[in-house]
């Protein structure tokens, strides 16, 4: 039984991760419509940019948090005004060509910055080791983990879901010149929503680089998860993204755990039987 509890429990960490690297993906294309397969590599360069400030500079890993959200949001905010916002009226498959693309170049630009090898990650002996909690032997770094993601989660939902600004972003999204007309800000609002979901995917990229290891190729490795998340939760809600990137780290870690041989089938079986029984998501809005 306790076996079971603790597998549990590290993939219930592992779902939290997902669901920071995925969340802004969620805002941009349920709320802003638009298809950025370039979130995962807001994510990498998040692990990047907390290995340079703690190895290169000495920061401490809980300062370089709020500096990894800070950088990657503004990279994002960069990379919007430059390159997205004038791509927001265009189709789907242009927009997907325009946002993998930029993940190969991102790949290659990690590569000359950092070299192709795995970065070595500084943990804090205050989050090493494990520690019994209900009789239970759970690794620290999780726990903190958990710990932060329930955290985030109750942010976004609280400041997302349910404030003005929320609003003001569906506004632009649903009529974008009605709402300038009324007095919106349409390009600030689409900025800073990039900058929050960018910093999102920076800040979850920062927390997974000593669990999910930190390599040129992390985008391609996890843009796949952070699609399903997005699709299997419904596009737009972050409770509905919530519960996909839970559900996907509790059986992918339960699929490899007990069915090491074909474990990583499991989340794609069960993907497509969500997909059928609910098109739109488990949340998500018919439109």
């Amino acid at each position: 039984m306790s076996s079971i509890l603790t597998v549990l429990f590290n993939g219930v960490a592992y779902g939290f991760l997902l669901f920071i690297m995925s969340v802004g993906l969620s805002v941009t294309l349920g709320m802003m419509n638009f298809v950025n397969l370039a979130q995962a590599s807001f994510s990498m360069f998040g692990g990047y940019v907390k290995v340079t400030a703690m190895q290169s500079f000495g920061v401490p890993f809980l300062a370089s948090l709020p500096i990894v959200f800070i950088v990657i949001g503004a990279l994002s905010i960069v990379v919007e005004r430059l390159i997205f916002r004038h791509f927001y009226n265009t189709d789907d498959l242009t927009q997907v060509l325009l946002t993998i693309g930029l993940v190969f170049m991102s790949i290659a630009i990690a590569t000359y910055a950092w070299g192709g090898t795995y970065q070595r990650i500084d943990m804090p002996s205050w989050l090493t080791g494990q520690r019994d909690v209900l009789g239970l032997t759970l690794e620290t770094y999780r726990i903190f983990l958990i710990a932060i993601g329930a955290a985030m989660a109750i942010i976004l939902v609280l400041g997302l879901e349910r404030t003005q600004l929320g609003a003001m972003v569906r506004a632009c999204v649903d009529n974008r010149r009605v709402a300038g007309a009324c007095g919106l800000n349409t390009e600030l609002i689409f900025a800073l929503t990039f900058a929050i979901g960018g910093g999102l995917a920076g800040l979850g990229g920062a927390l997974s680089a000593n669990l999910l290891g930190l390599d040129p190729n992390f985008p391609l490795r996890y843009l796949v998860y952070l699609l399903i998340i997005v699709s299997v939760g419904g596009m737009g809600t972050i409770s509905g993204t919530l519960i996909a990137g839970l559900a996907l780290g509790i059986a992918d870690v339960m699929g490899k755990y007990y069915f090491p041989q074909f474990g990583g089938f499991v989340i794609y079986v069960l993907t497509v039987a969500c997909m059928l029984w609910r098109p739109h998501g488990l949340l998500g809005r018919q439109t």
